[in-house]
């Protein structure tokens, strides 16, 4: 039986994660549980799965927490700190690292320091120090283990051809809600519109980033230190049926791709159970049923993709700078702050005044994010 922390428990992926936890009864056990504010949430998941331990990021909780949880013998932690604790912490062997945004990377990096098996699922660790985690994995053995649809995708066919024989790996996109809207239209986009995903149901900011397409930008700038390739040989092709999750182009000019139905919990199952397979309760893809359809994107329409690839190009603290903007960029427009057209104008303004270090530490990371967040809502706010 492997034993689970999930950072994140709350959150969309989280929750799907004890999902899928609950249905591996005798394959995987909880044994730390991590949330946000959400305390009557995390506290009802606490006493359903009986871990060890449980954080709740919110400080000010803490104390309303440890109410809820008297009589359990749960253990109660806070904070960054208790959240930390959890991730590099004995009471388990995988952490599934769903916390959203930066926040996510302190506690996924005490887990990859730890030796741990990590499900990943939070793309600003190697968005923004893919270097310092790769360094440190290659240090302590922990393997980590994609759970986005996508990058899990591509690591199923990786396992059809050495990595040698790979071309380009070929990350699909759904397109969002606004792919056939013309720019004009995307003028007048609202938050609801925005939040309105055709075929995935995700937490907020992730939605955001879809119908802008900067997801796809980082997820880009996370294959590449996933899986050890060059950003020229990762591509993106639009798939609005979201039926094919990814594809690996080997150099024979095979293609092979993974299907299967938009539904996070088999990526997530196949990282609690990796290297083995096992049956699911869920619904199956019926290809008779379906059409599917590419096409190439469009960067002008959708210039966050172009933006991603641009920072990845630079290196350095650009992707960090990158996420940064973004985070505050679509929290603003999220509050009604900001127009949707207006979020990828924001981020390359931030990115041109951007000054390069190129020597990636937590150090530079953390100063280079908190520039970036500084100088975003300089710009939002310039007139």
């Amino acid at each position: 039986m492997r034993t689970v922390a999930v950072l994140g428990s709350t959150g969309s992926i989280g929750r799907q994660a004890l999902e899928v936890a609950e249905i591996l009864t005798g394959e995987i056990k909880v044994t730390a549980l991590a949330g946000g504010r959400n305390i009557e949430l995390l506290a009802a998941q606490a006493k359903k799965f009986h871990p060890n331990v449980v954080a709740i990021a919110a400080k000010e909780q803490y104390q309303a927490l440890k109410l809820a949880l008297t009589g359990t013998g749960i253990k109660v932690l806070a904070g960054e700190e208790g959240i930390t604790e959890i991730a590099a912490g004995p009471d388990s062997q995988m952490v599934l690292a769903a916390i959203v945004g930066i926040a996510g990377l302190k506690p996924t990096l005490a887990a990859v320091k730890a030796g741990k098996y990590i499900a990943l699922a939070n793309k600003e660790t190697l968005v923004t120090a893919g270097s310092v985690v790769r360094q440190e994995a290659a240090k302590s053995g922990a393997d980590i283990l994609p759970v986005d649809s996508e990058h899990s995708a591509i690591w199923q066919c990786l396992r059809a051809g050495r990595r040698e024989e790979v071309e380009n790996l070929i990350l699909t996109a759904s397109g969002g809600p606004f792919r056939t809207w013309a720019a004009h239209e995307l003028m007048q986009v609202t938050v609801q519109e925005a939040l309105s995903h055709p075929n995935w149901k995700m937490g907020p900011k992730i939605t955001v980033d879809s119908a802008t397409m900067m997801n796809k930008g980082l997820e880009i700038l996370e294959a590449r230190w996933l899986f050890d390739i060059p950003l020229a040989q990762i591509q993106v092709l639009i798939h609005p049926e979201s039926v094919v999750h990814s594809l690996v182009e080997f150099v024979d000019g095979a293609i092979i791709g993974q299907l299967g139905l938009p539904d996070m919990r088999l990526p997530i199952q196949l990282a609690f159970t990796y290297p083995a397979r096992l049956k699911t309760p869920w619904p199956r893809l019926q290809l008779a049923e379906r059409t599917l359809t590419f096409e190439e994107p469009d960067t002008k329409r959708f210039p966050c993709l172009r933006l991603a690839r641009e920072a990845g190009e630079k290196g350095g603290t650009a992707p960090t700078v990158l996420n940064a903007a973004n985070e505050v960029a679509v929290t603003n427009f999220l509050s009604g702050q900001l127009a949707f057209v207006d979020i990828p104008k924001v981020i390359e303004e931030v990115l041109a005044a951007h000054e390069l270090m190129g020597d990636v530490t937590l150090e530079t990371i953390f100063f280079a994010d908190e520039w970036a967040r500084d100088q975003t809502r300089r710009v939002m706010h310039k007139e």
